[in-house]
């Protein structure tokens, strides 16, 4: 290979393991001679020389959910850009014992780092007491002294939910929760009280969820009385933050099943962003994670500890993205509302090209924006 491409052979290891001290012409020879000769290289044989497998292993469990499903893909893509392979180990609970086997696993097949993705209970706590001989990354377990980590800054995507809702006139705001054990609705929760504190409202008894729709549709029926019980009152049910998109889905048919207009009775913003938030019935004010940023920071972090760097890492900020789902409080008119708030809820990027940014298909109303 060396003689096709006219180099030496030191150029050429060069060029196959990433190195960035080659001219762009000759590591573009190189790349060609590799193409035309359908070299592969030999990681085992690559292992034993350097020292590196040029793997990382992600620990993570709760697949099947929207979030850690879209961070595992923000971890894969990022990790790939970087020339490494994702290695996954899903668990089947969340136990410290768990965690620990799938991470002596990971050592013991020579992984170069470890990247652990769990927001629940034990496996969280277990991190800050694993000893191993290599990076150990936590993903969206929040800032922690005792372990490196990156996250997305689940308060503050709850504050500007709420802050939105109150924005709008709204004397306070509901609260339809995730499960007790999840740092993610723990999180979201801290940060739609805290908001409603320093506003100075009323904050609402919690409604319990577990992530799916059918804990939305059950929290939205406990609405649904909650806002008939009030009607008319300084305590009316006008708005509700909903902790992930899912349950939101339940709460808008059980409102819907109910007789309740949404926004007209009841503003609703949910969480996370997926795809399928532009064609709820109306169109889901929502906040919107970057799991991709989240990914590459993730992957950041990772390298900068394989080359013995110090790196924090700064919390992935999430977006509040505004659709139909939301309104003034009844009664009250965006005439009421400052002219900063009136600009963001009508003045958007769909409504200057009159399509949703998840496609072709148009928004219902015409308007979605981002409040950051």
């Amino acid at each position: 290979m060396a003689a096709r491409a006219g180099v030496s052979h030191q150029t050429v290891s060069r060029v196959v393991n990433g190195h960035p001290n080659v001219a762009p012409s000759t590591r573009e020879r190189v790349q060609q001679a590799i193409a035309e000769l359908g070299y592969r290289p030999n990681t085992a044989a690559r292992a034993l020389v350097t020292g590196s497998t040029r793997t990382l292993g992600l620990v993570t469990s709760h697949i099947n959910q929207y979030g850690p499903a879209q961070t595992l893909l923000g971890l894969e893509k990022a990790a790939r850009a970087a020339g490494y392979s994702l290695s996954v180990a899903i668990l089947d609970d969340d136990s410290e014992i768990a965690m620990r086997e799938a991470v002596d696993r990971f050592v013991g097949q020579s992984v170069d780092a470890v990247v652990a993705l769990s927001t629940y209970g034990q496996a969280v706590d277990a991190l800050r007491r694993f000893d191993v001989p290599v990076p150990l990354i936590a993903v969206q377990v929040g800032r922690d002294d005792a372990r490196p980590t990156v996250w997305v800054d689940q308060e503050a995507g709850a504050a500007l939910a709420t802050r939105h809702l109150l924005d709008l006139g709204h004397r306070t705001v509901h609260h339809v929760t995730g499960p007790g054990d999840s740092l993610e609705a723990r999180g979201r929760r801290i940060g739609w009280r805290r908001e409603l504190e320093a506003a100075g409202a009323p904050v609402p008894e919690v409604l319990g969820g577990n992530w799916w729709p059918s804990s939305g549709y059950a929290a939205g029926l406990e609405l649904a009385a909650r806002a008939r019980a009030t009607r008319g009152t300084a305590d009316e049910v006008t708005a509700v933050f909903v902790a992930n998109d899912q349950m939101a889905l339940g709460v808008l048919n059980a409102l819907c099943e109910e007789g309740l207009s949404v926004p007209g009775d009841i503003s609703v913003v949910g969480f996370d962003d997926v795809p399928e938030c532009p064609y709820y019935r109306p169109p889901l004010t929502t906040v919107r994670q970057d799991f991709a940023e989240l990914g590459r920071r993730g992957v950041q972090l990772v390298l900068a500890r394989l080359r013995g760097e110090e790196l924090e890492a700064d919390p992935v900020l999430p977006e509040l993205v505004v659709r139909a789902s939301t309104g003034p409080s009844p009664g009250r008119s965006t005439s009421g509302l400052t002219e900063p708030m009136l600009a963001l809820t009508i003045t958007t990027r769909a409504a200057s090209r009159g399509r949703s940014d998840r496609g072709d298909a148009p928004i219902t109303d015409g308007r979605e924006g981002t409040l950051t």
